[in-house]
């Protein structure tokens, strides 16, 4: 009898995408009810039987992706979503919803299904009050354990005083003893440590120097991103924030995955040049945040500041700096708008074309440079070749998205496999290494520098030749959008840590009742554990610069 789990069936699969009505007869027994949704239906489930039906649902029916678990509170009810997809075809989705009472909002945990609900479901009790029975260790986890109330719940103070005693902050050894059979020892790493890229804390158990445990604690960057978008008016207001998520010269990215969900939940077409704009100005992006990831992994493994650091540096400026033209901005772009683009290429568009294509045209030489000095070199490849082991399905299990999949040869991308912009018009290819390790995750990210550049030069050429009567860079948007009440929609983009999705409700005014962003640094962090645990600390750090986190996006 093998003991490989069976491959899943392709039930309520059809040549014109998912038989709803065939999925709702796997789980009949726990639906409730049925809800449309833009982007998928929703199958509305008992609260006590979340496992069983997530559990059918991915076993028999492939959803082996929850992307992302949306919680929220009604009048009458909480609410949690979780947003089903398949990594084989991400256009395959299906929201499951589970109501659960006012008075007691407690449902089962899915953490036993897909583990990337762990840290999903602590966010939705941190933030709205969500309990999840059988959860492994359901705990804040952007707030302070002391924090009072759920700051995304309906009854929530903001005015109250939030007091965080110091019992609070005490040594976490002060009551412990040595004991003579242990070797083991705490060690705190961060959150003030350039190696945690950013405000991360590490606590990390170790016997002698290799890893024995590890705990990601974060939210100390949190600023409630997703109740300054709900405070603000779709048109015009919420645009600015995404850049303050991946802020490390990914913006438009960010900028995407808003515009995707507005522009769908408005039913807002964008203009054919405009989509060009946008896909040349995404992939400017996506250059940029390698670059610097690249330079900082290097600074990870070498330990100072080499001569890697200042060409990934060099390079990610001349990207910035074409950016700057096109923008205004180098970092905070604010470009994007609803149904389009803010302003069209700068003028004289020769001398931009010029500047880009010269951009273009030195990367082949300088990703030669990399290679010589880093993927090449013994030291780099001692420290990272066969470190950080990521298997595929503790991948999918976490939800990693972007090169981090793809360095554990998941062949995903949502460029390809759920088009928008200009990409599926356009001869590029999707990079994958099957090495699992920290040394296929850079091999990953310059490899998509190249495919990056490869789309700009073609956006670069159409632009070029654009008629100019038709170069219109913005759809007529109403000044004022009210979608109607209660339609909801969940929609990603691939950014350049991976699956950026967002998840907004209406309500029928100008401004979401609902709106949930799905980082994929959130989901990636997570599986830092798994690469870490029986590896040595520096192995342990090598493993997270691989990740490529930014810390406004986990925390957001």
């Amino acid at each position: 009898m093998s003991l490989e789990e069976p491959a899943p069936r392709d039930i309520g699969v059809t040549e014109d995408g998912l038989d709803y009505d065939a999925l709702a007869e796997l789980v009949e027994d726990n639906l409730l009810g049925r809800e449309e949704h833009l982007n998928a239906e929703g199958f509305v489930i008992r609260p006590d039987e979340v496992q069983d039906t997530l559990e059918t649902l991915k076993t028999e029916a492939g959803f082996d992706h929850c992307s992302c678990v949306t919680a929220q509170e009604y009048e009458d009810r909480y609410e949690s979503i979780y947003h089903l997809k398949k990594y084989d075809d991400p256009t395959q989705e299906l929201s499951v919803v589970v109501p659960t009472d006012k008075n007691d909002p407690t449902s089962e945990s899915a953490n036993a299904v897909y583990r990337t609900a762990d840290w999903h479901e602590r966010e939705a009790y941190d933030l709205v009050g969500i309990e999840y029975d059988d959860h492994p260790d359901l705990r804040r986890i952007l707030l302070p354990e002391t924090w009072q109330g759920h700051p995304m719940g309906l009854d929530y103070d903001q005015d109250k005083p939030q007091v965080a005693t110091l019992a609070e902050h005490a040594n976490p050894l002060a009551d412990t003893h040595e004991e003579a059979e242990s070797d083991t020892m705490f060690v705190n790493i961060g959150p003030h440590h350039p190696a945690t890229h950013g405000v991360l804390h590490l606590k990390t158990t170790v016997d002698g120097e290799t890893v024995a445990d590890v705990e990601p604690d974060i939210g100390y960057l949190h600023r409630c991103e997703e109740q300054m978008a709900q405070n603000g008016t779709y048109r015009h207001q919420i645009m600015p924030y995404p850049d303050r998520w991946d802020y490390i010269s990914a913006g438009l990215l960010n900028e995407w995955a808003y515009a995707r969900a507005a522009e769908d939940l408005a039913d807002i077409e964008v203009p054919e040049y405009a989509q060009v704009i946008r896909t040349m100005g995404a992939e400017l992006c996506r250059i940029a945040a390698h670059m610097l990831a690249l330079g900082t992994f290097a600074l990870d493994v070498y330990g100072d500041f080499t001569a890697i650091f200042m060409y990934a540096m060099r390079d990610r400026e001349k990207a910035q700096n074409v950016l700057e033209d096109l923008t205004g901005q180098r970092m905070m772009f604010n470009y994007f708008r609803l149904g389009g683009v803010v302003w069209d290429l700068p003028e004289p568009r020769e001398e931009f074309f010029e500047k880009t294509r010269d951009f273009i045209d030195d990367l082949p030489g300088a990703l030669e440079e990399y290679h010589d000095l880093l993927t090449t070199n013994e030291i780099f490849q001692a420290r990272t070749v066969g470190t950080g082991h990521l298997d595929p399905e503790t991948a999918k299990s976490y939800g990693a998205t972007g090169p981090v999949a793809r360095g554990s040869g998941i062949d995903v991308d949502l460029r390809r496999d759920d088009p928008y912009g200009y990409y599926d018009e356009l001869d590029w290819d999707v990079v994958t290494e099957d090495g699992c390790d920290n040394y296929s995750r850079v091999l990953v990210r310059m490899q998509e520098v190249e495919e990056s550049a490869k789309i700009i030069e073609q956006c670069v050429d159409l632009l070029e030749d654009w008629p100019e009567d038709e170069r219109t860079i913005q759809a007529n948007v109403p000044r004022t959008l009210k979608p109607d009440p209660d339609t909801e929609v969940y929609r990603s983009v691939e950014g350049a840590k991976g699956e950026l999705g967002i998840y907004i409700r209406a309500d029928g005014t100008d401004k979401p009742a609902r709106f949930k962003i799905r980082s994929p640094c959130f989901s990636n962090l997570q599986t830092l554990p798994e690469m870490a645990e029986g590896e040595y600390i520096a192995d342990m750090i090598a493993a997270l610069g691989s990740l490529d986190i930014v810390l406004g996006e986990v925390d957001r």
